[in-house]
């Protein structure tokens, strides 16, 4: 079970760090728009010059994961 923990951990830090790139290249390419990616994948808030982008399905599956791991415990 510790396994499944340790590789479902660095899958969300792969997925985190992609997520951290997807507003870079995306404000890089203009033909690419973010209001096109579904909200649950993908989150992005605007303003003046600052960008913050989120994954809600992650936030919600790493809830699960931690709820899981307590009541494992």
């Amino acid at each position: 079970m510790d396994r499944l923990f340790i590789n479902l951990g660095i899958l969300f830090i792969i997925l985190g760090i992609a997520l951290i790139l997807v507003p870079i290249i995306a404000k890089s390419l203009s033909s690419v728009q973010l209001e096109q990616i579904p909200w649950i994948l993908l989150w992005v808030y605007k303003s003046d010059g600052f960008w913050f982008a989120t994954s809600p399905i992650l936030i919600i599956i790493g809830i699960i994961m931690y709820i899981l791991w307590i009541l494992r415990t």
